[in-house]
């Protein structure tokens, strides 16, 4: 089970740096270490568990990459076209039964393996094919259109590292190695709820001054897209004793709990209080906008296990980004996947901020060409925290650090791509 140290560490009335908290966190979070045997086929996304060596050469043989005609380097006229006999025809997945002999070239296919000796293939679209023979012209290279044994992978090395989570080219690359199977880390189980007495499920006739649930049904999905197992475990009301009931039940049998909502400190806000005293806070506050009520913690269970607990706000858009920048980072520790940290990439802001020293915002931006042609992010018109059609509208988020103050046209900027983070 994903466990959370006990050493809680101290948290005043001061609200944490986004960064100091995910530091204190990496020491304090142990991953899964459950493992298990499955299908290539079924192992997108799942986290590798094993380095993998090559078991031989990737190709296994000198090959061609072109369709054309293999020759001796040494028997082609340097500054003259050269006139050789066609003696043999090569196809991917044959071999020419003999070595290669000077003074005569091959038709050779993509793919199939250079007979032994031909160290040089030409584009057939580049010679002039007759009746049992083929011109040549000058200035080809030695070596030219030769895929060498091992330049893909070589026999003996590493390919891909355990803590790597499998993408669509990894699967090729096991592969083309003839993997069938992979270990990887056990799925991480995990509990979402949502919180308040005014969450209707979709479909359901809403009542006057109540809303649907967008919170729990993006958090699952998203959790879905890392990976995870994910248990709905539907809205909680606002009331103390079922929330703890809830948290305590789903702590024995998983290895994460996720809520939003409830989290701050009115008097129906009561997650914080149920967490306090099933197992305790590390941290409940960040600096950060939007989505300053954001909690890590323990859940123990009514008998057994205890559960790493996360908080998220209640509102949207804050959900959604403080699940990608500190949710997020959790669980893939917690999985033991080595890419916690997206990539974020410098671009040109393309309008006027400002904001208070001493928090990390967040905020929605589209990709614009400006006149010359640059990459640029333009902040999106509308920035509330409820307001989820921004977080639909924009291809991702600006952040800005703690000391900056004022953003202004042409200062450059790290923008998050949503495509970094799926």
């Amino acid at each position: 089970m994903a466990q959370l140290s006990d050493d809680c560490f101290a948290f005043g009335g001061e609200m944490m740096a986004v960064d100091q908290a995910l530091e204190l966190l990496s020491g304090r979070l142990h991953p899964v270490t459950a493992t298990r045997r499955i299908g290539l086929a079924d192992s997108l996304g799942h986290v590798l568990a094993e380095d993998v060596v090559a078991p031989f050469n990737v190709p296994p043989h000198d090959n061609s990459a072109v369709d054309g005609y293999a020759v001796f380097f040494d028997d082609l006229t340097p500054d003259a076209a050269t006139l050789l006999p066609v003696t043999a025809r090569v196809a991917a997945g044959h071999a020419l039964d003999r070595p290669g002999r000077r003074g005569e070239a091959v038709r050779i296919f993509t793919g199939a393996p250079m007979p032994e000796g031909f160290d040089t293939v030409l584009m057939q679209e580049d010679c002039k094919a007759g009746e049992g023979t083929v011109v040549i012209p000058p200035g080809i290279r030695r070596g030219a259109n030769r895929r060498r044994a091992g330049e893909d992978m070589a026999r003996g090395s590493t390919v891909l590292t355990a803590g790597r989570r499998l993408r669509a080219e990894d699967i090729g690359l096991l592969a083309s190695l003839g993997r069938r199977e992979v270990t990887v880390r056990t799925a991480l189980r995990v509990a979402v709820f949502s919180t308040g007495d005014e969450v209707r499920e979709p479909g359901v006739p809403l009542e006057p001054g109540c809303i649907y649930d967008a919170n729990r049904f993006a958090l699952i999905a998203a959790l879905r897209q890392l990976g995870c197992g994910v248990t709905d475990l539907g809205i909680l009301p606002d009331r103390l004793d079922a929330v703890r009931g809830a948290l305590e039940e789903a702590a024995g049998t998983h290895d994460v709990l996720i809520t939003s909502g409830g989290m701050s400190t009115g008097e129906e806000d009561h997650v914080k209080a149920a967490v306090e005293a099933l197992g305790g806070l590390h941290f409940w506050r960040l600096a950060i906008k939007p989505g300053r009520p954001v909690a890590l913690g323990t859940v123990k269970g009514a008998t057994k296990g205890a559960a790493v607990f996360v908080g998220l706000p209640g509102n949207p858009v804050a959900v959604m980004v403080t699940f990608l920048r500190i949710a997020r980072p959790i669980l893939l520790r917690l999985m033991g996947a080595a890419d916690e940290a997206p990539a974020l990439f410098p671009l040109r802001a393309g309008f006027t901020y400002k904001k208070k020293a001493g928090r990390r915002e967040y905020v929605r931006a589209t990709l614009a060409r400006a006149a010359d042609g640059v990459l640029t992010a333009v902040k999106h018109p509308r920035d509330g925290a409820g307001i989820l059609s921004s977080m639909v509208e924009s291809d991702g988020l600006v952040e800005l650090p703690e000391e900056i103050t004022r953003i202004e046209p042409g200062m450059i900027v790290d923008f998050l791509p949503f495509s970094e983070v799926r």
